[in-house]
């Protein structure tokens, strides 16, 4: 193994009844911005528990923070809050709210007239609103990162910034709130925890067989209980098992001294800008195709995949690592997950400015730096 550093200073509180435990974990005194979505923890008894939780303190609520979060509304919030003079944020909802309050906490404190910098030219985040998390929706593991997607639709952007200094506080994840999502929620929460493993585990093996056989146990524990959930959304030791694993599968800990991919985030946030697919659903529909276009350099890894998560025994490597792509898209299918751009009504025309986007000016991705323009055009042709 190589040397390395890992920084997670995130309080998690996990389990039944645990957002009651808000009341010690914000700081007293404090001016709270509440942030959510669109109205679902209204509906589900979500936020009546953290209105209890809170009763007393000194609170305004930001509300309408879309699924792939706008800047447009983000800075609204930013003013709110600053004429608020809000000390504290807590974002209460899916990965989207938490990404969207994280860009809140730093553009707060961002120096620069336009935090939009930030995100489109990697300005600094020297300092940042400190900010907790009620997560409802497993899928993005934003609550254990630092890392944040904002959408700003006049320019069809999606972009990602990362920061220690925008990771929650304290997180509280109670499998209960999530009882309430839909089918569609819940698979792309699958779908998104799956790969987010993927970006980091089927690239190269680097010498480190203990993070290998962690990720390998994200997989199979998510499979296994994506099969069972939709048969019975209400089973706490289902729900508990999935929201676990994707905050496993992006707190970095697998991340540790790997081999990082990132291709089918990157070209999956420019579909979902363009088109306006869920996050997961562009996830199911790029992902394959990586591993199909990439399958000579990461052979190694996608017969193990094949192996140690879905059980495929015998043959060559090559045998083995198709047969894991297709038993993966198959269980995505059954998810009700559609994994062909064709599916959605998409064509071709924007292929050449996606590529331009993610590899202008020389620009490469993949874990051997080695995927540029011409090659995203490939994969795209790959997804029709």
């Amino acid at each position: 193994m190589n040397n390395f550093e890992w920084h997670n200073p995130v309080r998690l509180v996990f389990g039944k009844g645990t957002i009651s435990r808000l009341s010690q974990l914000v700081p007293p005194g404090a001016n709270i911005m509440v942030t959510w979505g669109g109205g679902s923890v209204r509906k589900n008894g979500v936020w009546d528990q953290v209105m209890k939780a809170l009763s007393g303190r000194k609170y305004a609520d930001f509300g309408g923070i879309e699924a792939n979060p706008q800047y447009s509304t983000l800075m609204r919030a930013v003013g709110i809050a600053r004429k608020g003079k809000t000390g504290f944020l807590l974002a209460v909802g899916g990965g989207s709210v938490l990404d969207g309050t994280k860009f809140i906490a730093a553009a707060l404190k961002f120096p620069g007239a336009e935090p939009w910098d930030i995100l489109d030219k990697e300005a600094e985040v020297g300092n940042a609103l400190p900010l907790g998390a009620v997560l409802t929706l497993p899928a993005t593991g934003s609550e254990m990162n630092g890392n944040a997607v904002i959408s700003r639709a006049e320019t069809r952007q999606k972009k990602a910034f990362g920061s220690a200094k925008v990771m929650p506080v304290f997180s509280i994840l109670d499998p209960e709130t999530t009882y309430s999502l839909s089918p569609r929620q819940t698979a792309n929460g699958i779908v998104d925890t799956m790969v987010h493993v993927f970006e980091q585990y089927l690239t190269k093996d680097v010498g480190n067989p203990l993070n290998e056989r962690i990720a390998e146990a994200v997989l199979k524990t998510t499979v296994e209980n994506g099969l069972k959930v939709f048969g019975s959304p209400g089973d706490y030791g289902i729900r508990a098992n999935l929201m676990w694993s994707a905050t496993m599968a992006l707190n970095g800990l697998i991340g540790v001294n790997a081999a990082h991919d990132w291709t089918s985030h990157g070209i999956g946030h420019e579909l979902t800008a363009l088109y306006g697919i869920d996050h997961g659903q562009s996830l199911a529909v790029v992902a394959p195709n990586v591993m199909r276009y990439k399958k000579a350099q990461k052979m190694a890894m996608l017969a193990r995949y094949a192996r140690n998560v879905w059980g495929i025994s015998g043959g060559k490597d090559e045998a083995a690592a198709l047969a894991g792509m297709d038993r993966t898209v198959e269980f995505w299918n059954g998810l009700g997950v559609k994994t062909r751009l064709a599916d959605y009504g998409i064509g071709e025309a924007d292929f050449g400015m996606i590529a331009e986007r993610l590899c202008g000016a020389g620009g490469k991705l993949g874990e051997n730096g080695d995927i540029g323009k011409d090659d995203v055009v490939n994969i795209l042709e790959m997804c029709l």
